[in-house]
């Protein structure tokens, strides 16, 4: 497999959310937080992929878990070719270059990535192999744990890491769970149209948009409790991006369009 395209290529491509406040990181952290993003972005696109079934995803996810479980810094051994090179075909540019975007950050803090991943792998096959049944709002919860609170607490782990910067975990959670519950409003229509439902029984859009908007109300927590650094440059603009899109879902709109996105993170 091989790709010629650079990482910052393919995370432009991937994220018009992240792309920008990534961007304005110190190099180090920009390393860091694209790894973190682009292996997370890899097995994300494995788990919404419409053109492999749940048993192949399943089986997939696993694999790749138990690889970022055996993989070593020091060690070049490539334990992700043979899995993902079956499924070449059926798998974008971003899932099959897993391996290299998980040797991007520095060796100090990549197994805290490859450990983050291996783990949202897991809950991914999980929820893949029980066809993303929603019914509780616990349910919800979960799911929105496992695929992005758990990216908040991570996030937590880099700040710290990288300038010592302190957070509340509980509140990076929520951090994670309202930008996650924005998606989910965003790509309802898409969601359903693939046979999925991430609403619990009886929840309609104004129910998921309190849901999120309780979310988002702990991310606020987070953010004002950091102090002038590179964690809040960054967690400021997805979370504005995150408000300006449930506004706009709760006046009929499907998304932001790019215009208002630039204006949003002009006014930061």
């Amino acid at each position: 497999m091989n790709f010629n395209r650079d990482p910052w290529e393919i995370l432009k491509q991937t994220s018009r959310t992240f792309y920008i406040p990534i961007s304005c990181l110190p190099e180090e952290l920009k390393k860091t937080v694209t790894s973190a993003y682009l292996c997370m972005r890899a097995i994300d696109d494995i788990e919404d992929s419409d053109l492999l079934d749940s048993h192949s995803k399943v089986q997939l996810l696993r694999s790749i878990s138990l690889n970022l479980q055996s993989q070593q810094y020091s060690n070049e051994q490539d334990h992700f070719s043979e899995d993902l090179e079956y499924y070449s075909h059926l798998l974008p540019e971003v899932s099959l270059r897993l391996k290299e975007w998980s040797m991007l950050a520095p060796q100090s803090i990549a197994p805290r990535i490859w450990d983050a991943t291996a783990a949202m792998a897991d809950r991914m096959a999980y929820w893949a192999d029980n066809n993303w049944q929603i019914n509780t709002r616990a349910d919800l919860d979960r799911y929105t744990f496992s695929v992005a609170g758990a990216v908040g607490l991570l996030l937590s782990d880099i700040w710290a890491w990288y300038d010592g910067t302190v957070t509340n975990r509980d509140h990076a959670i929520g951090f994670g769970r309202g930008l996650q519950a924005v998606n989910i409003l965003r790509n309802r229509e898409e969601d359903l149209s693939r046979g999925v439902d991430f609403f619990p029984n009886g929840w309609d859009s104004k129910m998921m948009q309190e849901y999120t908007r309780s979310q988002l109300t702990m991310a606020n927590l987070y953010i004002e409790a950091l102090s002038e650094s590179p964690a809040l440059d960054f967690c400021r603009i997805p979370l504005t991006l995150a408000y300006g899109t449930l506004d706009a879902i709760a006046s009929g709109k499907e998304k932001l369009t790019r215009k208002e996105v630039l204006s949003l993170v002009a006014k930061l």
